[in-house]
């Protein structure tokens, strides 16, 4: 019904740059707060930042002032611009939406498929 799809995601040297994006596809009437997680290998899933329908964002600490959440709602995107990256931001990100369905008008909960982001020291 909703497909979620992220890229952007590469390999890159500490101190650079990546833009990933998180597309929305489907029966969707509106989509609620859009977040984006990440796992590095051999660790839980983290929140790394969130953002709602009407703008408001927020951010896990360790990316604050480095990493900006952004949407169009136009195209059904969220973006993650990440700046200043660390090796230790290498993970494989994921996003994840709470959408309204055009058939039911239920709030459900779509995951992407992820993307890779390493960051080399």
């Amino acid at each position: 019904q909703v497909e979620l799809v992220e890229s952007g995601g590469g390999l890159v040297q500490a101190g650079g740059s990546l833009r990933l994006s998180c597309a929305a596809s489907g029966s969707i009437f509106k989509i609620n707060t859009v977040y984006w997680y990440r796992q590095a290998p051999g660790k839980q899933r983290e929140l790394v930042a969130s953002i709602t329908s009407g703008g408001s964002t927020d951010y896990a600490d360790s990316v604050k002032g480095r990493f900006t959440i952004s949407r169009d709602n136009a195209k059904s995107t969220v973006y993650l611009q990440m700046d200043s990256l660390k090796p230790e931001d290498t993970a494989v990100y994921y996003c994840n939406a709470d959408v309204v369905l055009v058939t039911t008008r239920l709030i459900y909960s779509y995951w992407g498929q992820g993307t890779q982001v390493t960051v080399s020291s």
